[in-house]
C-alpha cells in the first residue's frame, strides 16, 4: 500500500491546515483508492494552531463570545489540551482576514486575545499558551491587557483601552488588578520572529504595511510603540529590546 503523509501549514487568509489536509486526502484517495493518506496539519503560532495542537496532544476547542479587532461581538475559540494546558491563536480573535478590506492598524484591538485568556483562567487552566501569528493588530497588546485587568489612564486620569493609534496617550498602567488575576498562572507565547517592539526591525516597520499602514502611519505606530515601551520599562526592564517583542503588533512584548 502506497503511503502519503500531508503536512501543510495554513494558507494564509483562505484555508486552514486542517480544511487543506480534508481536501487533499480526499483528492488523494480519489484518484489512489488504495493508498494511505496520514494528516499532520502544523502552524506557526498563526492561524490552525489550536487546531495542529489539540489535534497532535489531544484535547478539545472550546467556543465562546468575545470582542473582535473592531469591538464587535463576535464567536470565537481556545483549545483545550488532555494536559489542563489552553492554547489560544491571537488570530482568534484579532486576526487579518477578519478585516480583510477594512484593514487599520490604527483601530484594531486585541481585546478579544485577552478574553480568551481570561476564560481559559476562569475554566481552570493554569498553563496558557498564546500564539502570536497573524494579527491585524499594532496595539502592543494593550487591548488584551486591559481584558485581564491592566488599567491605563490617560493625562486627565480617564481610562481608557489603548489601541495603535492611541498609545501615544497612555500616562500611567496599573497592573495591581491584572496580578491578582494571574497570580499562579504560567502565560507562555509563540512566535517565529525576533523582532523587538519598535525601531526600524520592530513590529511597526516590520509588519504593520502588511496590516494596511502606509509610510505615515507605520512612524505614527512606531512613535506610540516607543511610548508605551518607555512606560514598561518602569514595569519590567529591558522590554523594549525583547527579541520577538513586536511579534502581533507588539503583544510580544
Amino acid at each position: 500500500m502506497k503511503k502519503i503523509i500531508l503536512a501543510p501549514d495554513s494558507f494564509k487568509g483562505t484555508m486552514s491546515a486542517e480544511e487543506i489536509c480534508d481536501i487533499m486526502s480526499a483528492e488523494i484517495k480519489a484518484a489512489y483508492p488504495n493508498c494511505q493518506a496520514i494528516a499532520f496539519p502544523v502552524a506557526d503560532g498563526g492561524e490552525g494552531t489550536v487546531g495542529a495542537m489539540t489535534r497532535a496532544a489531544g484535547g478539545q476547542i472550546i467556543k465562546c463570545a468575545v470582542k473582535g479587532p473592531f469591538g464587535e461581538d463576535i464567536t470565537s475559540f481556545y483549545g483545550r489540551l488532555e494536559s489542563g494546558a489552553a492554547v489560544i491563536e491571537t488570530a482568534a480573535a484579532a486576526g487579518l482576514p477578519m478585516v480583510r478590506g477594512r484593514e487599520n492598524p490604527m483601530e484594531t484591538t486585541t481585546f478579544g486575545v485577552g478574553q480568551l485568556i481570561g476564560r481559559a483562567i476562569s475554566d481552570g487552566a493554569k498553563n496558557i499558551l498564546v500564539g502570536l501569528g497573524g494579527s491585524c493588530t499594532n496595539d502592543g497588546g494593550c487591548g488584551a491587557a486591559a481584558a485581564l485587568g491592566v488599567r491605563f489612564y490617560d493625562g486627565s486620569g480617564r481610562l481608557f483601552v489603548p489601541t495603535g493609534g492611541t498609545l501615544k496617550d497612555i500616562e500611567r498602567i496599573d497592573i495591581s488588578e491584572a496580578s491578582r488575576l494571574l497570580d499562579g498562572v504560567s502565560v507562555k507565547l509563540m512566535c517565529d520572529v525576533d523582532n523587538p517592539l519598535y525601531g526600524p526591525k520592530g513590529a511597526a516597520y516590520v509588519f504593520a504595511p502588511q496590516k494596511g499602514a502606509d509610510e505615515r502611519t507605520v512612524e505614527a505606530l512606531d512613535d506610540g510603540l516607543r511610548h508605551l515601551g518607555r512606560l514598561l520599562e518602569d514595569i519590567c526592564p529591558g522590554i523594549s529590546r525583547l527579541e520577538g517583542g513586536g511579534a502581533a503588533g507588539g503583544m510580544g512584548a
